[in-house]
């Protein structure tokens, strides 16, 4: 299954009779999945199936749906509201001839709300249903179009993914092979610790040295860290091969990833492997913002 973004854009548009229509849908990042659709007047009918189709087939992700509907060949009829036009210049007469002021001119009281009406077409019933059968399959199209266009980049993502985790593999061996954690190194830096540690004291306690020796090798060891680094890249690269879905395993994937980088800076007193660390870090947090995308 391929990987998808939650990012993408489509457009289709057609024709069914009078009626010419478009369909525009876009999609950006999100937490979970929110479908918002706009529909003009008297097309609300449709939206429950593209609401069930858009919820079927995407999973994360702000989807909005904007359809336009214009309707060709029929002409509105404007008719005036005599009963309205007639209250209006009554109020207007007596509010003149208390003060003074000009009678309203025509354009004025074809202005005023109410006194015009705008009547539609009637809509010829066959037509109508034909072209909201029209619209469904167009919103078809355009959810496959977009869909589409999501997966394009997913598999664009899937590839820099794959990139940070080669990135995060090479400098986690870095780290495993860096001279300050050769056995040597490690015990000249105990070495010089213990020393200031019986510097410290005029008095010679073995269990005391033995307990601080311990302390200092386990706090210099970073083995557990570059073993979990090591089990968290198989499965990332699993769950890529994998596709669909993945995004929330692979953010909390990101997250584990930056918690044993971090414990493995804190435990550096290396120059070149808290350098290493760093770069690994900066890999890492390039991981976590990509996966941000990925549905």
């Amino acid at each position: 299954m391929a990987l998808s973004s939650m990012t993408g854009f489509s457009r289709h548009h057609g024709t069914s009779g009078p009626y010419a229509f478009e369909w525009e849908l876009k999609s950006v990042n999100a937490k979970g999945f929110d479908f918002r659709m706009r529909l003009p007047a008297g097309w609300d009918d449709i939206e429950t199936a593209a609401r069930k189709r858009a919820t079927e087939l995407l999973s994360r992700g702000t989807v909005y749906a904007n359809l336009n509907v214009k309707r060709s060949g029929a002409a509105q009829t404007v008719r005036i509201n005599d009963d309205v036009l007639a209250s209006i210049v009554k109020a207007a007469d007596e509010i003149s001839k208390k003060t003074g002021a000009a009678p309203p001119s025509v354009d004025g009281l074809l202005a005023m709300k109410g006194v015009i009406d705008v009547i539609e077409p009637e809509s010829d019933e066959a037509e109508l249903q034909a072209a909201r059968a029209a619209v469904a399959a167009s919103f078809e199209q355009a959810l496959q179009s977009l869909i589409g266009m999501r997966k394009r980049e997913g598999t664009a993502l899937g590839e820099i993914l794959l990139q940070r985790m080669n990135d995060i593999e090479r400098l986690a061996k870095k780290a495993e092979t860096a001279p300050g954690r050769k056995p040597e190194a490690i015990k000249a830096r105990l070495a010089e610790q213990i020393a200031a540690l019986l510097e410290t004291s005029d008095r010679f306690d073995p269990d005391r040295l033995s307990q601080e020796a311990v302390m200092i090798a386990a706090k210099a060891d970073i083995r557990e860290e570059l073993d979990r680094i090591a089990s968290h890249v198989a499965q990332t690269r699993e769950l890529l091969a994998k596709g669909g879905a993945v995004g929330r395993r692979l953010d909390f994937l990101a997250q584990e990833f930056n918690r044993e980088v971090n414990t493995t800076c804190s435990k550096s007193n290396d120059v070149e492997l808290t350098n290493t660390g760093l770069e690994m870090k900066n890999a890492v947090e390039q991981f976590r913002e990509q996966v941000q995308n990925l549905e």
